[in-house]
């Protein structure tokens, strides 16, 4: 049995890296009866046109849903669109809710950014340990250094359409030609020029994958209590709130509250948005059973698919409707 990454999915097809040659797969049933989502870059076992084993991964994110990365790179344009901080620290969250390192990229350093407006942003991310870098695709400006975070790593970028991801990439290597396209005027957005997650090989050892533009991470999986743990300038001052539940919001004695001076105002502000998202789904989940049948079982042993419980019913009855038959036909006979 063979082994690999797999770099693309498109439909039903894995396209899997096995030593440096391309292979199209599809997925065994007993993958799918199980629920295993194959995502870009796990590392499978095929034979024969077919994924028999998906091998333990390090890590993963699910939007955009891919597996064993090193480091997740945000990309963020100063300008056209213009940069929210809002949605950068989305990612930034993200990325800490998946334990995965995150770079910060700030792209289109060409269009007259003020000095005042770099030095904000170094003020508000450089204390929280994120490396930094301000690049422009277009004029080639930063890409030394922008390359050099990429060594040895595989990275995936992340931002909205439109910052420039494709258009980096192509900075780095022009041979790739990956699709780009202008920001529209009118919604001061980029419209999706990259399609789906894809592993891209810059050389032997560093790879980037190059992801779909997308705007709409929420925290509508996480519980209130947990969004505080996305945010290292207030986790030093959690476990010193009055109250163990507290939520920073107005509560009385709360520590985070009374250092919010030492707390940038657009990330306490990113801090409530997600506290409102998560209350929705603390409420949500209330009222919504969360449990779910294990599609495996352990036999002497063994790892064995299992017969999901409506299956089975269907199974039971057919059973019986066989025997009533079996019984009426011996009356028949009588």
């Amino acid at each position: 049995m063979k082994q690999g990454q797999i770099y693309k999915i498109h439909s039903d097809f894995y396209y899997i890296d096995a030593d440096g040659a391309s292979v199209e797969c599809k997925a065994r049933e007993i993958l799918k009866k199980r629920k295993e989502k194959i995502l870009v870059g796990d590392i499978v076992k095929f034979n024969n046109g077919y994924i028999e084993e998906i091998l333990t991964r390090k890590n993963y994110i699910s939007r955009p849903s891919v597996s064993n990365i090193d480091q997740i790179i945000i990309v963020s344009a100063l300008k056209e669109p213009e940069l929210d901080l809002h949605q950068l620290n989305r990612y930034i969250a993200l990325s800490k809710y998946y334990k995965i390192p995150a770079v910060l990229c700030f792209n289109k350093d060409d269009l007259e950014i003020s000095k005042a407006d770099i030095k904000r942003i170094l003020s508000i991310y450089e204390p929280l340990g994120f490396k930094t870098v301000f690049t422009s695709a277009t004029e080639k400006h930063g890409i030394k250094a922008f390359r050099a975070l990429l060594e040895n790593k595989t990275s995936v970028l992340c931002g909205n359409s439109g910052v420039g991801k494709s258009s980096l990439i192509n900075a780095i290597n022009p041979e790739l030609n990956l699709r780009t396209k202008a920001v529209s005027e009118k919604l001061q957005r980029g419209t999706h020029t990259t399609r789906h997650c894809e592993i891209i090989k810059l050389d032997d050892t560093s790879k980037i994958v190059d992801t779909p533009g997308f705007s709409n991470v929420k925290f509508d999986f996480i519980l209130p209590a947990d969004v505080d743990l996305l945010f290292d300038e207030m986790i030093q001052y959690r476990d010193f709130c009055k109250y163990a539940d507290c939520l920073h919001i107005n509560e009385d004695g709360c520590a985070v509250i009374n250092n919010l001076d030492k707390i940038e105002s657009s990330r306490y502000e990113s801090y409530l948005e997600f506290i409102k998202e998560a209350k929705e789904y603390k409420e949500r989940i209330k009222y919504e059973g969360k449990k779910t049948e294990q599609a495996k079982k352990i036999v002497h042993n063994r790892e064995m698919t299992k017969i999901s419980e409506k299956k089975r019913r269907s199974s039971r009855r057919r059973t019986k409707q066989d025997i009533y038959k079996d019984i009426e036909y011996h009356d028949e006979d009588e």
